[in-house]
């Protein structure tokens, strides 16, 4: 059933770099952003320019990959990691128990950002390829509108781990003085060692019917991403870009939505379902279940989705963006029984069924 009680577009909190690298940042701002009555979202203004052009083309090469022919997708794709490495589509498990279909992602591990050589996360898991397999990348000579991609992909992907790290400096400023026992600098340690962070391509795939229906595929507000909640630390998002699939001519972002109701929606911690905007030269940072489980519950996990395009005529509009969950290594505890391994072990069983 579609959502009650959606409120209208909420400015989320924002703060600029150079506070976040100076340490600045106050903390009733942080508690404004994580604390008790949050959205658990916070955005970066004044990222570097050379963050623009890296956005622009690695969306535009998500749609691009999303809609190679599915015999090359297939090629693509990592099975034995359950899909969480390279291209997927159709194998996570929405909240009804069907498969997800509306959205297509291509994951790739991050743990290049620790060391150029290393291609999945490091450690001994050997019963754990969704984090161990190496990344798969599409070959440039086959793909020439691919050219570019890997090393496009590398170099944005850093820069959202950087400035996670210094959300997450901020974060240990504030959660050492506010939480008993806290480990001094821990989440800035978890972002800037880890082999086990994660980014992930979306493609969301037209929400309207084939021209000559009037009813969209599906009634839920969360048709393009169900309802869920992050499980790592903090996850790092660009503002989406749309494309109207239905055009003949170059493929140009468009300005806005054509349906100003389509976009990302959180559910604050007090139960108001927001939508939330991210300006085109921003970053923004969302809590996970991993920071929940090592703040004790102060920071937490809020549920979030996306809601599809309803309105625009006859265009096909898709949605592309990009999401990096910053993430403990496998081995690092959570809390005091389970390491992140198994407890994302949990997640994956969780999610494909």
């Amino acid at each position: 059933m579609a959502e009650c009680g959606v409120t209208k577009p909420q400015d989320a909190v924002t703060v600029s770099l150079d506070d976040l690298k100076t340490g600045t940042v106050p903390f009733t701002v942080l508690e404004e952003a994580f604390g008790p009555t949050s959205l658990g979202i916070i955005i970066v203004k004044d990222i570097p320019e050379r963050f623009l052009e890296l956005r622009r083309r690695l969306l535009l090469a998500s749609s691009q990959i999303a809609n190679l022919p599915t015999e090359d997708l297939k090629l693509l794709e990592c099975p034995e990691a359950k899909w969480l490495v390279g291209w997927s589509c159709g194998k996570e498990t929405l909240k009804d128990g069907k498969y997800d279909t509306l959205k297509g992602s291509y994951y790739i591990n991050c743990a290049f950002y620790k060391d150029p050589s290393l291609s999945s996360a490091q450690g001994h898991y050997p019963d754990f390829p969704e984090y161990t397999a190496p990344n798969i990348w599409p070959d440039e000579s086959t793909y020439p509108q691919l050219c570019g991609f890997r090393t496009t992909a590398e170099e944005l992907c850093r820069l959202v781990i950087d400035t996670a790290a210094l959300v997450a400096r901020a974060c240990d400023r504030y959660a050492k003085e506010n939480i008993e026992g806290y480990r001094d600098g821990y989440l800035e340690h978890v972002v800037k060692t880890s082999t086990t962070t994660k980014a992930r391509l979306l493609h969301y795939f037209p929400s309207l019917p084939p021209s000559g229906q009037n009813t969209p595929i599906s009634g839920e507000d969360d048709d393009w991403c169900a309802t869920h909640v992050d499980h790592g630390c903090l996850t790092g998002l660009t503002s989406a870009m749309y494309l109207d699939k239905s055009s003949s001519g170059p493929q140009d972002e468009l300005p806005l939505a054509p349906d100003p109701a389509a976009g990302l929606y959180i559910r604050s911690r007090v139960g108001a379902t927001v939508k939330v905007s991210i300006p085109r030269g921003c970053l923004a940072f969302q809590t996970g279940e991993a920071l929940e489980l090592i703040t004790l519950g102060r920071f937490r996990a809020v549920p979030h989705y996306v809601r599809g395009v309803r309105e625009g005529g006859e265009s096909q509009v898709v949605r592309d963006t990009l999401a990096v969950f910053t993430q403990p290594n496998l081995y690092e505890m959570v809390d005091e029984k389970r390491d992140f391994a198994a407890f994302a072990k949990e997640i994956v069983e969780r999610n494909h069924r």
